[in-house]
């Protein structure tokens, strides 16, 4: 899955963050710095833009006074686009 290799030098408080966050979460360093990547260089996705500009202008639709009413639809909703 990844093909390229990447060394980096941490001082040592960053390098202590970093080693916290992974075992806070269970998972690897190499995890931890993926995900960091990710967030402060998100992909340039034409589609994901798309799909904002979309959401924001659209139409304001009903919404159930009901929280358990708005569950079902909103559960209703996710099975019809699975």
């Amino acid at each position: 899955m990844f093909s390229r290799r990447l060394q980096i030098l941490l001082d040592e408080e960053r390098h202590e963050r970093v080693c916290a966050a992974a075992r806070a979460r269970g998972t690897s360093v190499a995890t931890v710095i993926r995900e960091a990547i990710d967030r402060g260089l998100p992909p340039d996705d034409d589609e994901r833009a798309d799909a904002l500009g979309y959401i924001l202008d659209a139409e304001p639709g009903p919404v159930p006074d009901d929280p358990a009413e708005l569950v079902t639809e909103l559960h209703q909703l996710r099975g019809a686009h699975r």
